[in-house]
């Protein structure tokens, strides 16, 4: 993975409460990091999910998700996440997100997301609207195809 692949990141600097005894971001911030960034990533395009979810009654619910550590991210150290749709299927979301160094090209966490856009009273899978479709691809060209 490198960081060419996305159009988008978000800054963190590593706080001293996300580290461990190891002195390493403990395991569940990256999570946080990961849903901080697509939070941030749909702020970008415009797209209001808290507020389309509660006028709607249809909100996304995370159904999978995978991280893969390669290199300890440490204290203080400044971060950046990016983040990207890689697919749309016909009820789901598929992220892509990698961790990087400020600076570097070189991904130390790699990570996948998916979303399931469900109705809140049945929780069932429900079609991805063709706005909310056509509003990603704006920036992720190659959904185009």
């Amino acid at each position: 993975m490198s960081r060419e692949q996305f159009w988008f990141s978000h800054p963190f600097r590593v706080r001293y409460s996300e580290i461990d005894g190891q002195g390493v971001v403990f395991n569940a911030h990256y999570l946080t990091y990961f849903d901080t960034t697509i939070t941030e990533y749909f702020r970008a395009l415009g797209y209001d999910q808290y507020g389309d979810a509660k006028k709607t009654g249809v909100d996304f619910h995370v159904v999978k998700s995978v991280i893969e550590y390669k290199a300890p991210i440490l204290f203080d150290q400044e971060i950046d996440v990016c983040a990207r749709v890689a697919r749309i299927g016909n009820s789901s979301l598929v992220f892509e997100l990698g961790i990087f160094l400020k600076g570097s090209a070189d991904a130390l966490v790699t990570g996948e997301i998916v979303w399931v856009h469900t109705d809140q009273k049945t929780h069932r899978p429900v079609p991805i609207p063709r706005s909310i479709r056509d509003l990603i691809a704006t920036r992720e060209r190659h959904l185009l195809a």
